[in-house]
């Protein structure tokens, strides 16, 4: 179970990390550089921070066998999808659409730090305790 919920994070950071280079090569050929934030947003948290909980979840597995990480994956994608969304609506213009998605995308993504770090504390403090 825990290799396969870091499996799944780490296929999604391909993914995301397709998406997002396929935005700026976009950008680049268009010479239209307005979606940058866009662009730098999805590869952090989708590229970057899938990859650094797929690890996590990779090297510490007890934190991968709970509900809250799974919880946890979910929401990530969620909030990302959430986020890439509002912003590119924002920067295309459509702000008063896309500042609303935006910002509860974010503050999810926030919350969501926090739950992953709850999990990883707990796992953390577990094998700290044991070992």
């Amino acid at each position: 179970m825990a290799n396969g919920l870091s499996n799944h994070l780490l296929r999604a950071s391909i993914v995301y990390a397709l998406l997002g280079m396929a935005l700026g090569l976009h950008m680049a050929a268009s010479h239209d550089h307005a979606q940058m934030p866009t662009h730098a947003h999805l590869m952090l948290f989708g590229w970057v921070g899938m990859t650094i909980y797929a690890g996590v979840y990779r090297l510490w597995p007890t934190a991968a066998e709970s509900a809250l990480a799974r919880i946890h994956a979910g929401v990530a994608h969620l909030a990302l999808v959430g986020l890439t969304g509002g912003l590119s609506l924002v920067y295309a213009g459509e702000i008063p659409l896309g500042e609303p998605i935006a910002t509860v995308s974010s503050l999810a993504l926030f919350a969501n730090m926090a739950l992953f770090g709850w999990i990883v504390f707990r796992a953390t403090g577990r094998d700290a305790a044991a070992g």
